[in-house]
Order: C-alpha cells, then structure tokens, then sequence
C-alpha cells in the first residue's frame, strides 16, 4: 500500500480505517478548501482569496484576487501536493491557524507584484451550514459540508508597490472552509450529453451586526423551486434564532444581471416581521481569477506543474471583459441595514453574493444572455 502517514495521524481523528490524507471516497472530484474575502467598509478595494487540496488529483493551489479601481488583478499559485495538512502552504502563499475557529495568520511572499500579510480574527463563532447536495440524472456533482465567521482582518496588501491597509474596524470579512465532492480539476470526458441542468439563482448573504452574525443562503432553479434555503442570526450568546418566510427581491442595474442592492422580508418564530437593504460597495466576479464557475483562467485543481505561479488581470471598463460577468456568481462589498419590527435599525456589512446563471422566471429572466429592464 504506497498511502503515506502524516503528522496528524498522530492524533484520535480518525474517520475510516486509513491515514488521514486518504480520503473515504475515490471521487477525483473530492476537495478540501478554504475561501477568505477582505472587504473595506468604505468600498475602496476588496480581496478575494483561498487555498485548496485535491488528494485523488494530486494538486494543491491558492489564489489570490484583488479589487482596486476599476481592475481586477489575480495570482495563481499550485504545485504538487504533500501530505502535512498542519502546514498548508503553496509556493510562498502560507495559512497558519493561530487559533482553531478564532485566529488565522495568512501571508503571500512578493509574487509577480501581489503580496500580503494578514490576520484574521472571528467577530462571531464559527457557524455550521447545512450540507449541500446537486446531482445530475448520473452523478452527485456536488456535496459539501462546510461552515462559515464572519470576522475582520489586519494587516496589508501589497499591489505593485502600493500598499492597502487592512484595519479591523474599517473592513469585514467572511470566509468559510468546505469539503467534499465538487467539479474540480480538468474536464472530464462529457459522454452522452445531460440536459438536467437547467440554470439556478443564487443568493449568499453572510452579514455582521453589533449583536449577531445573519447568514442567508437560497438556491433556486429557474422556476423560482428552493433547492437550497437556511437562514439563521447567530447571537453572541450562542442563540441561534430559526427566520422563515424569506421574500427577496434584487436590484439589478437595467440591462444587466449585475445587482447594486437587494431587500429581503423575512419573520421569526413568533411571526414577527423583519427587512433588510443590502447595497453594494464594490464588486468582484470570482470568474475574474478566483477559479470559480466559467473562469476562462484558472480551475481549481488543475495540474499546473511544480512550483507554478502566473498573474491576471481584468480591465472592468472594458465592455468585453464585463459581458462575461453575469455567468458567474459576483462578490460583493454589502453595506446592511436590518429594521426590526419596531422600525428599530441595526447597521452591518458583509457579503452580498450573487448570481443568475441560465433564466430565473420569477427575476424576469427568460433565457441565458437577457438583462434586467
């Protein structure tokens, strides 16, 4: 058996009789990742970043994706995969957890002009989500657990010389780690073609408050049908309230499926009503070298070679390059405002994430390339 021992095979973790770094399923899709964002209040820039493993490809890779004026720049960085999961590093991008839950060191050497060094500290306890299934007519395709912080960040970020400050107070951030079964890697031999996806609306909202963390996820197919839905505030005291009866409507700029805002209806238990506005600050399509969804750059997973590391950029005044936005997901800075139902209003910020991919009847989108009136 060539399964090699790892430094945490040390410990009673196990979950099936082998080594740790040997995942259960044979799935080449199975991936283990964690996604962070860095989002200034003001809107001034916004950062995405993240670092995978993917043991049945071999490959480990991170990326990372800065927003500052009106481009969109990116470094990918992947190389081989090894078994010492206790030091997650590739190249000179390295994740240290300082704190299980609470505390996380993260910091990029100098690569092809981007670097960072940044600490991450959880504003709230980290949230557990529930599980998320898609399967084909053939295949599971997606299945996933994961959790979620909201939190905030110090430190800096280096982009061709110049220098953006990453105070607590003055940004937000969410991250969350997930693993499981995914699209990963190269594409695989398609086959007989499956016809069974037909598109799906997403809406992701992770958002701060003085008192609580609110996390709100909805997955919809083009029928407006909830594949996915959860929405809970999480207080610091550990209460964890149950919101139902989520309306949402987004506001999208006319001729395009990129949104600038949302309002959301929703109620607790004792039907009490509540409303939340959400703007947008800043945005960043995580196609634009985040590895996401219809990046025609980089896929996650993908074998690169050993040591590799390349840059991107997008111009976002380009029209070319923003036709490609509405097919994928786009990040967004939120800035948030809850009324509760004494018209008392609590103020946050966080992560309007959102995306129409294919048509969404109940949004007015008929087909795959039509736009908001």
């Amino acid at each position: 058996m060539s399964v090699k021992l790892s430094p945490l095979d040390e410990y009673p973790i196990h979950q099936t009789p082998t080594p740790v770094s040997w995942p259960a399923t044979s799935d080449r899709n199975f991936y283990d990742r964690s996604y962070f964002n860095v989002l200034d209040r003001g809107g001034r820039f916004m950062a995405l970043t993240g670092i995978g493993y993917y043991p049945r490809l071999g490959v480990k890779d991170a990326y990372f994706v800065v927003r500052h004026g009106d481009t969109q720049t990116a470094v990918h960085l992947s190389d081989a995969i090894d078994d010492d999961r206790l030091n997650q590093h590739v190249n000179g991008y390295r994740l240290d957890v300082i704190e299980p839950l609470q505390q996380i060191h993260l910091t990029m050497d100098e690569t092809e002009g981007i670097a960072a060094d940044l600490t991450w500290r959880g504003l709230f306890s980290a949230a557990l989500e529930r599980p998320h299934d898609m399967l084909t007519d053939r295949r599971v395709t997606l299945q996933a657990c994961r959790f979620a912080q909201l939190g905030g960040w110090e430190g800096w970020i280096d982009v061709d010389g110049e220098r953006l400050i990453v105070e607590h107070d003055a940004s937000v951030a969410s991250r969350d780690r997930s693993w499981g079964i995914r699209p990963v890697g190269e594409a695989e031999p398609g086959g007989r073609p499956d016809t069974s996806f037909r598109g799906m609306w997403w809406l992701y909202l992770p958002l701060a408050f003085d008192d609580y963390q609110l996390f709100l996820i909805l997955q919809e197919d083009p029928d407006g049908h909830r594949s996915l839905y959860d929405c809970t505030r999480r207080w610091r005291d550990g209460r964890v309230e149950q919101l139902d009866g989520v309306r949402v409507s987004v506001h999208y700029t006319s001729g395009t499926r990129i949104p600038y805002g949302a309002h959301v209806e929703f109620q607790n238990r004792d039907g009490d009503r509540f409303q939340l506005d959400i703007e947008s600050k800043l945005f960043a399509p995580i196609a634009f070298g985040a590895g996401y969804g219809g990046d025609a750059t980089w896929a996650h997973g993908t074998w690169k070679g050993e040591s590799f590391v390349e840059r991107v950029s997008f111009d976002l005044t380009d029209p070319e390059v923003m036709a490609k936005a509405p097919f994928s997901l786009i990040d967004h800075v939120a800035e948030a405002v809850c009324t509760e139902p004494d018209g008392r209003k609590c103020h946050g910020a966080g992560l309007f994430e959102h995306g129409v991919l294919g048509p969404h009847h109940p949004s007015g989108f008929t087909d795959w390339t039509d736009g908001a009136k």
